[in-house]
């Protein structure tokens, strides 16, 4: 027997986060190609730049990442910043306080991406659900009355 069953009326669960190898997969081929892409247009004597496509890139990431990505996430980015979007290209180094400002702010990026993205899907799963719900006025009666 077919039975059938209107598909907005069961309450739809929360999207599940991509896969974390996934979203690393991805970070590393979008840094590739915005670094590159920095380089062609802009120049590498200008990281900030790349830093700001790199946070842009990492939040966009965040959006549809678990929270265990963000710090794979930023040091992947920060990897293809450090070693390609300054001179000399292809060697990485260490600068205390810039670096660390670096990593910090493509991490900060990824989070926020993450945590705005479970605010938005906890809200609309609380819309669905409380959509569904009617609040009985003053002079309405509720099966609950009755006992």
């Amino acid at each position: 027997m077919i039975r059938w069953v209107s598909l907005s009326v069961e309450a739809r669960p929360v999207p599940r986060p991509v896969a974390t190898p996934l979203v690393w997969a991805t970070a590393f081929a979008g840094a590739l190609l915005l670094v590159a892409v920095h380089n062609l247009l802009i120049g590498p004597d200008r990281p900030g730049f790349a830093l700001a496509g790199l946070s842009l890139l990492a939040a966009l990431l965040g959006l549809c990442a678990r929270f265990t990505a963000a710090p794979g996430t930023a040091l992947l980015c920060w990897l293809f910043l450090n070693g390609f979007a300054i001179p000399p290209a292809g060697t990485l180094t260490w600068t205390g306080s810039r670096d660390t400002v670096w990593l910090a702010c493509l991490f900060t990026a990824s989070l926020v991406g993450t945590i705005l993205a479970r605010i938005v899907h906890a809200r609309a799963a609380y819309r669905r659900v409380t959509a569904g719900t009617a609040t009985p006025t003053a002079g309405s009666r509720d099966w609950r009355d009755t006992f």
